[in-house]
């Protein structure tokens, strides 16, 4: 799918309100919506205090903060059951942290196997926590579908509450037995919610927690020391991709604030390894250096290794969980890489066989699928068409490799919505699940071999507005435009990620003096660009020249379209174009 690219329209006089600040300025705000002298003090501004919401608008938080408080003054011992990414992880450490500060040591911290429990609780770990003595389970980031495990939880003398972000199954329903019947369940995605922000992350439901304890009983702790923890709700806010705007956005600020000044070992030695100038740490930074190696742990290994990086207390224990998870890390790219290739190899096999198919489904029962998303995100980049992928679950309670489930990953070319397409054809899956634009599913050795006939069929259906194709930019500059000021007015409006995306623009009859290639493996793009008098650097990682074709040539004329980015990546201070297309 060709893209077309436009720029927005540029801001108008019925901005008034806007006038008083610069031109790129203004049009950055008004081309994300924000049109008033309020409205962009409060972007441009984050509150911690005023930009935060009550947290005692979400349901049953009352009742949870009482229960918590309880179990702490009669010792009881509490487990605390989070998921395995990169959003789990940092909420599972988070009440870790808290607890400790507050002299609560009477608990357990469980962090499932991605491989052998999957996501979401389980009876067996369940039980482990049981005959540890647990009696008031907490999960993070996860339990609002776990029905039957929370019932199981209950009959094995435990009190149950549900901290979780995702849909609950049957929303909007306002029947109650479309949630489980836990003790308490703080979820913002609830029916009748009156919690203003509906989308945080599963660490910032946590913190909302936090916050409300503190508020019941502020004596627990010296005011303001909690402020340290939003080092782990930053890392998940923007780990977890949700909406940087409104509270999102004050959580990420304030965690970026907080990172720049972490206190914890773990983290300040990744940042050191992977030579990420601390003072000036960024979102690109949280989202392409750490997330990952966070991830890597559960992908590659257990995820407990990165919940304690994260606690780590010691210089010398830090840097050996760093060292484990920058190693697995590599594996996991090398084992991605390896994928992409035989993926690649499957296609061209495929295609030139049965000529070229609207959505591509392969799969190999030795492909990992904790690693399978990654895998599809570059086919369906590279191949523009919807990806499904699948490999087999690792089972040994399974003798019969026939009986196994195969699990996969989907991801969309921008035109399908997945989970209507996946819906359409549910009688395939054993399970499926997702968005729009990525998904995941399980499916059964016997439908696996028709699963992309019916696909085909029912895609037709299912195809989103074609302006997907339509690529609006923020602005028309030339390289002469790029400065250190104007570099500090776009910077002004981070963080970027979903909902605040970096801002984009249209370079036109730039000439590209030199092409180098640059990395271990040659992987990364150098080129050196002139417009006039006026030259820049700009970069893309993991890309090659003829991945943009005719648009791109040594000494010829051409359009671009990229983000302005200011590096510090080893102490080095740069002014670059970070490159997202070319064209003629």
């Amino acid at each position: 799918m060709s893209k077309k690219y436009t720029a927005k329209k540029k801001i108008g006089k019925k901005e008034k309100e806007l006038e008083n600040y610069n031109t790129l300025t203004a049009q950055l705000l008004s081309n994300r919506g924000i049109k008033t002298k309020k409205e962009a003090g409060a972007f441009l501004r984050p509150d911690f205090v005023n930009h935060l919401h009550d947290p005692f608008l979400l349901s049953h938080m009352k009742k949870t903060v009482g229960r918590i408080l309880r179990a702490f003054e009669n010792n009881e011992r509490i487990g605390i059951w989070s998921d395995y990414d990169a959003d789990g992880i940092p909420g599972g450490a988070l009440l870790h942290d808290f607890f400790k500060l507050i002299g609560l040591n009477n608990f357990i911290n469980y962090i499932p196997d991605r491989h052998l429990e999957g996501y979401g609780l389980n009876n067996e770990g369940i039980e482990e926590l049981s005959k540890d003595g647990v009696k008031l389970l907490i999960t993070i980031d996860c339990g609002i579908r776990n029905h039957k495990e929370i019932d199981y939880a209950k009959k094995m003398g435990m009190e149950v509450i549900i901290t979780d972000h995702h849909e609950p199954a049957s929303l909007p329903s306002k029947q109650s037995d479309s949630l489980p019947k836990a003790f308490a369940i703080i979820n913002p995605k609830r029916a009748n919610s009156k919690y203003p922000e509906k989308i945080l992350c599963g660490s910032g439901v946590v913190w909302k927690l936090i916050e409300a304890i503190l508020q019941t009983k502020r004596d627990l702790l010296k005011e303001g020391k909690e402020k340290w923890l939003l080092d782990l709700v930053g890392l998940a806010t923007l780990s977890d991709m949700v909406p940087l705007v409104g509270e999102n956005r004050a959580l990420a600020h304030f965690g970026l604030s907080v990172l720049r000044k972490s206190r914890r070992p773990g983290l300040s030695r990744l940042f050191s390894t992977l030579k990420i100038n601390k003072n000036n740490i960024s979102e690109d930074d949280i989202t392409f250096m750490i997330t990952p190696r966070i991830n890597a742990a559960s992908r590659m290994g257990h995820p407990r290794d990165a919940f304690k990086l994260l606690t780590a207390t010691d210089e010398v224990e830090a840097e050996v969980f760093v060292k484990h998870l920058d190693n697995i890390n590599n594996e996991r790219k090398g084992a991605v890489t390896s994928m992409v290739k035989e993926a690649k190899k499957k296609i061209k096999e495929k295609f030139e066989n049965f000529g070229e198919k609207p959505i591509i489904v392969l799969g190999n029962p030795l492909w990992r699928p904790a690693l399978l998303g990654l895998v599809a995100n570059s086919i369906a980049e590279e191949y523009n068409r919807p990806v499904f992928l699948w490999g087999r679950a690792h089972d040994e309670s399974i003798a019969d490799e026939a009986e196994k489930i195969l699990k996969g990953s989907c991801r969309s070319d921008g035109l399908v919505d997945l989970v209507a397409l996946m819906g359409r054809v549910k009688g395939h899956f054993i399970e499926f699940g997702g968005h729009k634009l990525s998904g995941g599913f399980s499916v059964s050795h016997e439908k696996i071999h028709t699963l992309e006939d019916v696909l085909i069929e029912a895609s037709i259906e299912t195809r989103l507005n074609d302006s997907v194709g339509q690529v609006l930019v923020d602005a028309e500059l030339s390289l002469k435009d790029i400065s250190e000021s104007s570099v500090s007015e776009i910077l002004s409006l981070a963080p970027f990620g979903m909902g605040n995306e970096k801002p984009l623009f249209i370079f036109r009859d730039i000439l590209p003096e030199k092409i180098n290639r640059f990395g271990k493996a040659k992987e990364h793009l150098s080129i050196n660009l002139r417009d006039g008098g006026s030259t820049i650097r700009a970069i893309s990682f993991f890309t090659s020249p003829d991945q943009f074709g005719d648009s791109l040539k040594e000494g010829i004329k051409t359009n671009i379209v990229a983000n302005i980015e200011k590096s510090f990546y080893n102490n080095s201070v740069e002014i670059r174009l970070r490159i997202v297309d070319f064209f003629s």
